[in-house]
C-alpha cells in the first residue's frame, strides 16, 4: 500500500506527513488510513504519503512476516503465544537491526529521502524500530511517532528513539513512566480510527436487537459457528453477518440460514462498516485493536470469540474489565451468553454505556495534532538505561525507583520543557566531566573528537543536538544520588 494525497500549501511551506505501517493483518494499515486522514484537518499538512513497508520488502521477508504469522495462529497458536510473551519484556532487542531486516529496509530508507518529511508516523514495530536507528546516527530530520494498535502495551514496540510514544490507554501509560520514561513524550490518545459518523447512534429501540456477526476482512470460518448458534437463540433478534474476502464462507452462510433467512442479512466485504457498527446492539466477533476500538466508540458491545494468543486475547480482558464485553472460550455456548446479555433487563444497556466511556473516536486527531504541536527534539534513551529498565523488569523492580549508580536520571531541555534522554545514573558522570560550563551547567555540545567520545554517547549528541552546535539541559532524578547529610 502506497498513497499519497495533496493539500493546500500551508504558510511556511506546511507539515510533509510520512505514514509507515506493515501489512500484518488489516489493522495496522487501517490505523495509517485513520491518521491520513486525520491530516486533511490540519491546513499545515500539505502532503502525506502511507507505506506500507511490506509491499517495499522483498517477496520472501513478506511472505515469512505477513503470511507467517497467521500461518502459527492457525496451526500452532500456543506458540505465538509464547512469541508474544517472550518478546513483551521492555527492551529485549537493544542492538543494531539484524542484517536480514537492515537488507529489507533499504527501499523504506530510501523512500524517506525522497519524501523528505517532518514528520513520520509508525503504526506499526518494524518501522518504528528502523527510524529509531535513523535518528540515532542522524539520518532523519523529522518529528517521529510510535502508534501502538492494541490495548495492551507490548514491549516490543519500545524503540531507543521517537519524539511521542502513543497508547491506546491510561494504564499503559502508567507503566512506562514506572519503567523511567518520561510523562512528556508518553500520550494515551487510544487507537487512530476512521472518522465516525456525526450525531447519536441510529439504534431503533423499538425494532428486536441487531446482532453484527463479523468473520473479518479475510472472513474466518469461526463466523459459522456462531451463525448456527444464532438459530437456537430464545431471545428476539436480526443480524448482520459481514463475510469479508471469503465467499465460500458466504454461501455456507447463506445456506444455513436459508429455512429462516428473513432475520439474516449476508454481506461479503463492505465499505459500510461505520454505518453497520452504529445501527448494530451487539458485535459478535474477534477482539482486533481496530475492530474494538471502532466498536466502543459507536458505544457497541462486543462477544469476543477465537481471539488470537497475545495481544487480542489482552485486548479482551480490557474490555470485559470495563464491563463493555463477554468473551465465549467454546463454540457450544455462544448463543447462550448471547441469550443471557439479550434476556436479562437492562444488561446490554449497560454494556453499551461501558463502551461509550472506553471509545476514544478523535485518536487520530489527537496524535497528528500532539506530533505536530510537540517538541522538535527527539527523545533518546541510552542502552545502559535499556539495559537498567530491562533488567529490573525481569527482577520485576520498579525501573524508576533504582537508586545509586543504577538509577535513572533525565537530560531535560528546559526551553521547550521536554525531555531529551533517559541514561544510567553512572553514564552521567562522563558527560559532566565533559561538557559542565563554568557555571556549573551541562551544556550539551557538538564534539569534533569523537574518538574519544563513548559510541552511545556520540549517538546521544547526534540525535539530540540535531542541526544545532549546543544545548544546554537540566538533569532530572538526581535526589538519590546526592550524598546523605548529617544525622
Amino acid at each position: 500500500m502506497r498513497r499519497t494525497s495533496k493539500q493546500q500549501p500551508g504558510p511556511d511551506g506546511g507539515e510533509r506527513v510520512l505514514i509507515l505501517s506493515a501489512g500484518v493483518g488489516s489493522g495496522h494499515n487501517s490505523a495509517a488510513a485513520a491518521v491520513d486522514q486525520a491530516c486533511a484537518g490540519r491546513p499545515d499538512v500539505t502532503e502525506v504519503e502511507v507505506l506500507d513497508v511490506l509491499q517495499a520488502s522483498t517477496s520472501l521477508y513478506r511472505d515469512v512476516l505477513g503470511k507467517g504469522y497467521f500461518v502459527l495462529v492457525e496451526e500452532t497458536p500456543w506458540l505465538v503465544e509464547w512469541g508474544y510473551d517472550l518478546s513483551d519484556a521492555p527492551f529485549r532487542r537493544r542492538g543494531p537491526l539484524d542484517p536480514w531486516t537492515r537488507a529489507n529496509a533499504m527501499p523504506v530508507v530510501s523512500a524517506i529521502k525522497r519524501f523528505r518529511p517532518t514528520a513520520i508516523i509508525c503504526t506499526h514495530f518494524l518501522p518504528a524500530q528502523l527510524l529509531a536507528s535513523l535518528i540515532l546516527r542522524g539520518a532523519v530530520d523529522a518529528r517521529t511517532a510510535v502508534v501502538t494498535t492494541d490495548y495492551d502495551f507490548q514491549g516490543l514496540w519500545l524503540t531507543s528513539a521517537f519524539h511521542a510514544l502513543f497508547l491506546a490507554r491510561e494504564e499503559g501509560r502508567v507503566q512506562l513512566t514506572a519503567l523511567g520514561l518520561p510523562p512528556d513524550r508518553v500520550v494515551a490518545s487510544g487507537i487512530p480510527i476512521a472518522a465516525q459518523p456525526s450525531g447519536p447512534a441510529e439504534r431503533d429501540p423499538a425494532a428486536p436487537p441487531m446482532l453484527l456477526i463479523s468473520a473479518g476482512a479475510s472472513g474466518g470460518d469461526y463466523a459459522l459457528a456462531v451463525v448456527r448458534q444464532t438459530l437456537h437463540l430464545r431471545s428476539p433478534f436480526t443480524a448482520t453477518i459481514v463475510c469479508g474476502r471469503n465467499e465460500a464462507l458466504r454461501r455456507s452462510v447463506e445456506d444455513l440460514i436459508a429455512p429462516g433467512g428473513d432475520r439474516y442479512t449476508v454481506l461479503g466485504f463492505t465499505d459500510e462498516m461505520p454505518q453497520l457498527l452504529r445501527r448494530a446492539d451487539l458485535f459478535i466477533g474477534k477482539p482486533g485493536g481496530l475492530s474494538a476500538s471502532e466498536c466502543m466508540a459507536a458505544g457497541l458491545p462486543m462477544v469476543l470469540v477465537n481471539p488470537i494468543p497475545g495481544q487480542e486475547v489482552r485486548n479482551g480482558d480490557y474490555l470485559m474489565e470495563q464491563g463493555a464485553a463477554v468473551r465465549c472460550n467454546t463454540a457450544t455456548t455462544i448463543g447462550w451468553k448471547i441469550d443471557g446479555i439479550l434476556g436479562e433487563p437492562g444488561r446490554l444497556e449497560r454494556m453499551q454505556a461501558a463502551a461509550r466511556r472506553v471509545g476514544r473516536p478523535d485518536a487520530a486527531r489527537d496524535v497528528v495534532d500532539r506530533l505536530l504541536d510537540g517538541p522538535a527534539r527527539p527523545f533518546v534513551v541510552t542502552r545502559a538505561a535499556q539495559k537498567t529498565i530491562f533488567d529490573a523488569s525481569a527482577r520485576r523492580v520498579v525501573a524508576s525507583e533504582l537508586e545509586g549508580e543504577s538509577a535513572l536520571v533525565r537530560l531535560v531541555d528546559p526551553a521547550a520543557s521536554s525531555t531529551v534522554a533517559l541514561l544510567r545514573a553512572g553514564e552521567l558522570d562522563d558527560l559532566q566531566q565533559r561538557y559542565t560550563g563554568p557555571d556549573g551547567t551541562l551544556v550539551l555540545r557538538r564534539d569534533d573528537a569523537v574518538l574519544s567520545v563513548r559510541r552511545d554517547t556520540q549517538r546521544l549528541l547526534r540525535a539530540v543536538l540535531g542541526r544545532d552546535d549546543e544545548l544546554a539541559v537540566r538533569v532530572e532524578g538526581l535526589a538519590d544520588l546526592e550524598p546523605a547529610g548529617p544525622s
